[in-house]
């Protein structure tokens, strides 16, 4: 009898040990401890956009040079979406708009009435993200007012992209009612409408060149519509995030002169109770060894340590802090 209640012990206590070695944790420093691993997922956004190869780049990245850390990037709906799962504690780094980041930590326009989300920091400002409006050449549209009485892709509901439209839209003194058609489309399927000839025009935010844009031009002839300068003065004036930035020619098919557009900043989002050694340790190895990023994405070139924190609509990590403090980062 005390064999077989011997037995049953050891047989329990082994159980609880695996149970106890497989659960995630995560580890105070981003370091290996003891065996913990640190789970990180990585908000991006669509597979056809700028950050889903960037947020991949990223989770290599940060498996390669992060003791303990398992990273992965995950498809998503982007800015908006991604700023509800870093406040939600759902995600623990993510990509978001300049522009949606201090909506949501202000409460204001689409966060309005939501309640404000102050429980999310700054971990880097990455890139310019351009307002990118694509049209068909048999559309006639080559300007923002050529929109008037046509089918438009507006962006999925509730992300960035729809909130730069309603503001481009704006300043040229039109609102959705002008357009023939809003349709609230992603970008593939935006993309996969344009070349069926089934929208005359779509509206993309994001950093070029943008890969839903490349395989658009690749079957159909294209325009890429100017915003004027004029009229990006008074998104300036209206909306400090906004500034002009030119999409070069030749950067898609067919495009044959520079094209003067609006642009915000792509930034990384993490929320405020993140470790404080694991976002110094993310930080560092982020801009360290960004090269894989560049590898993987012109938009790499982008990401410096001396504009990290240019733009940067709320606070900074604490330690994502203590990084570019040490490299005298301001």
């Amino acid at each position: 009898m005390l064999k077989k209640v011997s037995s049953i012990l050891l047989v329990s206590a082994l159980v609880t040990s695996l149970v106890a070695g497989c659960s995630p944790k995560q580890s105070t420093g981003g370091s290996e401890s003891g065996g913990k691993k640190t789970y990180i997922s990585i908000a991006t956004g669509g597979p056809a956009g700028t950050y889903y190869p960037l947020g991949g780049a990223m989770a290599k990245i940060f498996n390669e040079n992060v003791d303990g850390v398992t990273a992965n990037a995950q498809s998503t709906g982007a800015s908006i979406e991604n700023i509800g799962l870093v406040s939600k504690g759902e995600t623990e780094i993510a990509f978001v708009q300049n522009d949606i980041t201090y909506y949501a930590f202000s409460g204001t326009e689409s966060f309005e009435g939501k309640g404000k989300m102050e429980n999310i920091r700054g971990m880097a400002m990455l890139y310019p993200e351009l307002v990118q409006i694509v049209a068909t050449s048999n559309s006639g549209i080559k300007s923002v007012e050529d929109l008037k009485g046509k089918k438009v892709a507006i962006g999925a509901p509730g992300s960035g992209v729809e909130a730069n439209v309603r503001q481009v839209l704006a300043a040229h003194g039109m609102t959705y009612d002008d357009l023939g058609k809003a349709d609230f489309l992603s970008f593939n399927e935006a993309a996969d409408q344009l070349k069926n000839k089934q929208i005359d025009a779509a509206f993309l935010t994001a950093g070029v060149p943008t890969s839903a844009v490349t395989e658009v031009a690749q079957t159909s002839n294209i325009v890429v519509v100017p915003i004027a300068s004029e009229k990006i003065a008074q998104l300036e004036k209206d909306y400090p995030f906004y500034t002009e930035v030119v999409i070069p020619k030749g950067t898609y098919k067919g495009q044959e002169a520079d094209i003067t557009t609006a642009a915000v900043m792509a930034m990384l989002v993490v929320p405020e109770n993140l470790d404080e050694n694991l976002a110094y340790n993310l930080t560092k190895s982020l801009f360290e060894k960004r090269q894989v990023i560049i590898d993987t994405h012109t938009r790499g070139n982008d990401i410096q340590l001396e504009t990290a924190l240019k733009g940067m609509p709320i606070e900074v990590h604490p330690g994502s802090q203590r990084y570019y403090d040490e490299k005298g980062v301001k």
